[in-house]
């Protein structure tokens, strides 16, 4: 993996190349009309095994925007997320916070350079893989790097959070 030449474009991209992690910026071209999640667009564009590529949810767990990064090709599950953290109670948040909270459109929402610091959860399936996918902060824009780094730039606890 390497480090893109150019400026970093994304909030996502900036925190990686200021942490000196080897990533792989992987574009394609999002297409709007696709009729499949945002996950299963960027696996059949990049080619890649759904194992690979994380999408990234945000669950509202006792009243506490969370971050969960799990496998697209796996339905996130509320109550192992709750667990995970200690808590009682986990649903979906609201769309239109998500989006504030992270400073990123629906769709294109990465675990890394958040506008908000939230607490995240990366599914512990990510550390099976040498590298992973998730999104760059844009739609059609994931990045590959390390679960490794991923976990550690942004401060994520690991458990089982996904189901077929």
């Amino acid at each position: 993996m390497s480090r893109p030449r150019r400026t970093a474009s994304t909030p996502a991209l900036k925190v990686l190349a200021g942490a000196g992690v080897p990533y792989t910026v992987r574009a394609y071209d999002h297409d709007p009309r696709a009729g499949v999640g945002y996950g299963q667009e960027a696996v059949a564009a990049l080619g890649e095994d759904p194992r690979r590529v994380y999408k990234t949810l945000l669950a509202s767990v006792d009243g506490q925007l969370t971050v969960a990064v799990v496998p697209v090709d796996h339905q996130l599950d509320l109550r192992k997320l709750a667990r995970a953290l200690g808590a009682k109670h986990a649903e979906m948040a609201d769309p239109a916070a998500a989006e504030r909270a992270t400073g990123y459109v629906r769709g294109g929402i990465s675990p890394l350079g958040q506008r908000t610091a939230l607490p995240t959860v990366v599914d512990a399936g990510a550390l099976e893989h040498p590298t992973v996918l998730v999104s760059a902060g844009r739609r059609g824009l994931d990045v590959e790097l390390a679960p490794t780094d991923l976990v550690a730039l942004t401060g994520a606890s690991t458990a089982p959070l996904g189901r077929p």
